[in-house]
This record gives structure tokens, C-alpha cells and sequence, in this order.
């Protein structure tokens, strides 16, 4: 893998994939779209306070390795970016679902890429999940992703891009220990991220129609 990108270009990276699928009708973005898509509170971590000279160096870095292109659509005042991603790579729906995910959310398990990413893509099962991880852990291209260490207390592993570079794991880099699983219901704490997610997923709707209402009136301006 010959990508190192920074935080700021994989935030803009994933939030053109993400914005490409979700809200097709509001896509390519403008650099006034792309700004509060990076910036949103919800479906982001870490949760950034970007301003516009930061995206467009993001978004130079990222033309300049193909990554991104500028679109001038007939009828608009203002450019607008989309997302390009090698025809090497072969990337399918649940591999950009995937990717997107772990650009724009950080590290995460299986079974949270198949709740957070099923917006993107509808995986059938779990197994696709880990089907689709395998995938890009063994890419002709190159290593996209890459399986954390099991955290104390945690039972699943999570897995991270890196297309942001490779991760120094250090102290994280223990041998992990397999456990026994007894099938039962979903925990408190899974009920309560279940919401969460669907909350965040009303929160990012609001967020699109206020970029859409954004856009109408910068064709007034």
C-alpha cells in the first residue's frame, strides 16, 4: 500500500464515499457541503472542527493522488468534488460500506461495520462481513485493512484501515485469547448502542437536509 494519508484526507475521503451512497441526490459536493459533512457530530469519531483551507489541501492531496477529482456542473457557480477510488483496487459495494465506515468512524468490530454500514450496503449476514474484511486483509494492491488486538475486556477484535498508514500498536500488541461464547439475548449496553446508532442515523438525515437547503440558497446568493 503506497497511501499515507492524514486524518483530515480520510475524513474527506470517507465522507465523499459515504455522501456518494447515502444522499446521491445532493452528490458531488461542494466544498460548503464537504466542510459540514466532515464536521458532523453524528456517524464521526473523533468529531472534528474543520474550516474550508483544510479541506481544500485535503482535497489537493487527494487529487493529486487520484483520489478525488473537481466536477464544474453546467448551471452551478460553484465547484463540486467526487471520490475516485483505482480500478485495481475492484472495490464492490460492501468494500466501500467497509472502508467508508473505517475512514470516517475508526477502528470497529464486524458487527458493528454490518449495523453502521448496512446504510451503505445490506449485508446479507455476519459472514459476509468477515468474508469482505478477508478480502482486503489479503488485496493483490495491497493490506486495506488490518485486525486490532482483542482490548481487556473486550471479546471481539476490531479491525482498522490503513490507508492512513500502518498502526503502531505497542503495548496493544497482545496475543488474544479465545473465548467462549454462550448464545443469549443482546446486552443492555448493545440495546443502548443499537439506539444510538439509530439515533445518529436520524441526526445525519437533518444534517442532509440542511446541506440540501444550503445548496438551494447558494443558487440565490
Amino acid at each position: 500500500m503506497n497511501l499515507e494519508l492524514t486524518a483530515i484526507e480520510c475524513r474527506v475521503l470517507g465522507c465523499m464515499i459515504e455522501k456518494s451512497i447515502t444522499t446521491p441526490e445532493n452528490y458531488p459536493l461542494s466544498l460548503n457541503s464537504l466542510v459540514n459533512a466532515c464536521n458532523q457530530k453524528s456517524n464521526r469519531s473523533p468529531v472534528m472542527d474543520l474550516d474550508e483551507p483544510e479541506i481544500l489541501d485535503a482535497l489537493d492531496e487527494l487529487r493529486a493522488q487520484h483520489l478525488c477529482f473537481r466536477v464544474d456542473t453546467a448551471g452551478s457557480r460553484v465547484p463540486k468534488f467526487k471520490y475516485a477510488t483505482p480500478e485495481k483496487w475492484e472495490f464492490r459495494p460492501a468494500h466501500l460500506a467497509i472502508l467508508c465506515e473505517l475512514l470516517i468512524r475508526g477502528p470497529q468490530t464486524p458487527g458493528e461495520l454490518r449495523t453502521r454500514g448496512e446504510r451503505m450496503h445490506a449485508f446479507l449476514d455476519l459472514a459476509e462481513v468477515h468474508a469482505t474484511l478477508e478480502t482486503m486483509q489479503e488485496h493483490e494492491e495491497g493490506i486495506f485493512v488490518k485486525k486490532l488486538p482483542i482490548q481487556a475486556g473486550k471479546k471481539e477484535a476490531r479491525y482498522a484501515q490503513l490507508i492512513g498508514g500502518d498502526i503502531d500498536f505497542g503495548d496493544m500488541d497482545e496475543p488474544e485469547t479465545p473465548t467462549e461464547s454462550v448464545p443469549s439475548g443482546p446486552s443492555r449496553n448493545e440495546r443502548v448502542e443499537q439506539l444510538e446508532i439509530q439515533v445518529a442515523d436520524l441526526q445525519e438525515q437533518v444534517e442532509s437536509l440542511k446541506s440540501a437547503f444550503a445548496q438551494f440558497k447558494e443558487q440565490f446568493e
